[in-house]
């Protein structure tokens, strides 16, 4: 099994510590099995500006997710990321679990964590709202603005700069809840009954990654990297790829691999 090992590019201890506990959570509370990444962006080595740009993606899937996405992202000494985002299967009604972390020379600049909703009318399941409006919701020093296209966004979404260890550790706190919270839920939920219903998930989903593809800065980076052909492909196929599978076709059972 692919493993993630703490600090395995040198990353800032905050993206080691979650890259550490993402694996292990879901390890112990998914049913993981591999996933097909296209053979040339599992790992991608590049120059910007002169500083090598090392990026590792680590895939798997399960009954309920198609893709579990753990990216981990270097630029020398300036710049490291981690960005997380499972995917639900089309025939669950599950929102997004996505979390990103950015630190420029050493300081963390951004962090975010959230359970999206894909539903037309942007609620999250019931079983998610009740569970999330008993969480206290923790103070942070500098909560941070969404961007423009971060519509997509729920109500719990937690976007700050953390400005101390004890913020970094409280960040780090949060996206464990929501992730165990998230794995959780997912595994007590069952397929949805009607082609309708499925239909407005693979609307939701996306709406989603159009959505995510509008961010300028990781296709700048990326861009500035490696070209910007390759960029929108990344963008596409690897970051926020949005499938519709036709319900005749599909099969949970596809990700056994059989």
């Amino acid at each position: 099994m692919d493993h993630v090992h703490q600090n395995s590019l040198g990353q800032h201890p905050l993206i080691s510590q979650l890259a550490t506990k993402i694996q292990s959570i879901w390890q112990s509370q998914l049913t993981l099995y591999p996933y097909q990444t296209p053979t040339d962006l599992g790992y991608v080595e590049g120059t910007l500006e002169g500083e090598r740009l090392t990026i590792k993606n680590h895939c798997f899937q399960t009954v309920q997710f198609r893709k579990l996405h753990l990216e981990l992202a270097k630029v020398g000494q300036n710049l490291d990321i981690l960005h997380c985002v499972m995917f639900p299967r089309t025939e669950f009604d599950l929102p997004i679990f996505g979390a990103d972390i950015v630190a420029s020379r050493g300081q963390i600049s951004a962090a975010i964590v959230d359970l999206s909703p894909v539903s037309p009318n942007h609620t999250l399941p019931d079983k998610y709202q009740q569970t999330l409006d008993q969480l206290t919701v923790p103070q942070f020093d500098h909560p941070r603005a969404l961007p423009a296209w971060g519509n997509i966004f729920s109500d719990f979404c937690l976007f700050v700069r953390p400005t101390s260890h004890q913020e970094e550790i409280e960040f780090l706190t949060r996206v464990i809840l929501f992730l165990s919270i998230h794995c959780q839920l997912s595994n007590k939920t069952q397929p949805v009954q009607s082609i309708e219903q499925e239909a407005a998930i693979v609307a939701g989903q996306r709406h989603y990654c159009l959505q995510q593809q509008k961010n300028d800065n990781t296709r700048r980076i990326l861009a500035r990297a490696f070209g910007a052909q390759w960029a929108e492909r990344y963008l596409r196929t690897m970051l926020f790829d949005s499938v519709e599978v036709p319900v005749a076709e599909r099969s949970v059972t596809e990700c056994k691999g059989s």
